[in-house]
């Protein structure tokens, strides 16, 4: 696969955990049921990319059809705007049904990986995306959490679960849920 010079420079513009080397395969969540993991979860941390600018950013995921999930996510903006995307997710094989492929109304893109890595339902989730793209990977984490704090054990334990699957945590920025300045997201 051929990629131009021009095409590597937006990638690397709009996300910055563009990498050499190809995609690792981590182990995902055993037993996934998403009957358990719909509902509302807020961002705690995050790779970095063009496409999530803002703060306070949540996820919310509904039932949809066996094997689809619905996904609202939102994010405040610096100038109080909230912004917000809509789409799918879709189990990509019924024998892995933590690996969903997420893709979204307004984005003319193919589906991209959402794997999740960890997630108890109740407090924490893990997920990783990667896609390949000849020599270099594009590579999209987040740490989930259904309050909009997270205990520091429970963030060093997702921490670690990336490490051991070759994503650098060090990279990831946290995500702003303070509850005066989320407050526009409730109205």
């Amino acid at each position: 696969m051929v990629i131009s010079l021009t095409l590597l420079c937006v990638m690397a513009a709009s996300a910055q955990m563009l990498r050499f080397g190809k995609c690792p395969k981590p182990p995902v969540q055993a037993n996934f049921d998403s009957s358990r993991y719909v509902g509302k979860w807020y961002e705690i941390m995050k790779l970095p990319t063009q496409f999530q600018k803002g703060e306070c950013g949540t996820a919310t995921y509904s039932p949809k059809s066996p094997g689809v999930i619905g996904v609202l996510n939102r994010e405040l903006l610096k100038d109080g705007s909230i912004n917000f995307i809509v789409g799918s997710a879709k189990v990509k094989h019924p024998s892995e049904p933590a690996k969903l492929e997420v893709s979204f109304t307004d984005i003319p893109s193919p589906p991209g990986p959402y794997w999740v890595l960890s997630s108890d339902y109740e407090t924490h989730s893990l997920v990783y995306g990667c896609s390949d793209f000849g020599l270099f990977r594009l590579e999209f984490a987040w740490i989930l959490s259904r309050e909009p704090t997270m205990s520091e054990e429970t963030l060093q334990s997702m921490q670690s679960i990336l490490s051991a699957a070759g994503v650098n945590p060090e990279k990831m920025v946290a995500t702003n849920q303070d509850e005066t300045y989320c407050a526009p997201m409730n109205q």
